[in-house]
């Protein structure tokens, strides 16, 4: 049977922690940033980590 492979869209948007927890990048800051406030862009360019609701999916499209 083949390998499992990794899904591209996953690799590229998710990072394990070397503690096991997956973080992420948060939405809304790719555009229309001129109504945002400057506090509100200042914490999406922050990264955070994913919920447990979907923590066993994302690992499921991480796994190798």
């Amino acid at each position: 049977m083949p390998k499992m492979k990794t899904k591209s869209g996953a690799k590229k948007r998710f990072k394990i922690t070397a503690s096991g927890k997956i973080k992420r990048k948060r939405a809304y800051k790719s555009h229309i940033l001129t109504k945002k406030e400057h506090v509100q862009k200042k914490r999406l360019g922050k990264s955070t980590l994913v919920s447990d609701a979907d923590k066993k999916n994302i690992k499921a499209c991480l796994a190798k």
